[in-house]
């Protein structure tokens, strides 16, 4: 029983990587037309980089004060939270079923 919810909790990160690849690219597409230098401070391959995607999870893309890319940057975020609490709680779930068998 242990092991189907870790693989549910597996789900929702899939379903959260899926959220995060929609709508991240398109706040960084944002970021390019709109906030070059914000874009410049980001670097190139901001896509995956671990330094920027805290960025994202801090609250850190609020300072634009822009309300589009804010709006598009916000499921991103969550996306992202999603994607971090299913494989956390998948792999919490399978240490629990190793220690009990």
């Amino acid at each position: 029983m242990l092991l189907f919810f870790a693989l549910c909790f597996v789900g929702v990160a899939i379903a959260g990587a899926s959220a995060y690849i929609i709508f991240w690219p398109l706040s960084l597409v944002q970021l390019r037309d709109l906030h070059p230098a914000v874009r410049e401070r980001l670097g190139e391959g901001a896509f995956l980089k671990p330094r920027v995607m805290w960025w994202l999870l801090s609250g850190g893309y609020r300072e634009t004060g822009d309300p589009a890319f804010t709006g598009l940057a916000t499921p991103a975020r969550v996306a992202l939270s999603t994607v971090i609490f299913g494989l956390s709680g998948a792999a919490i779930l399978w240490l629990w079923s190793v220690a009990l068998s």
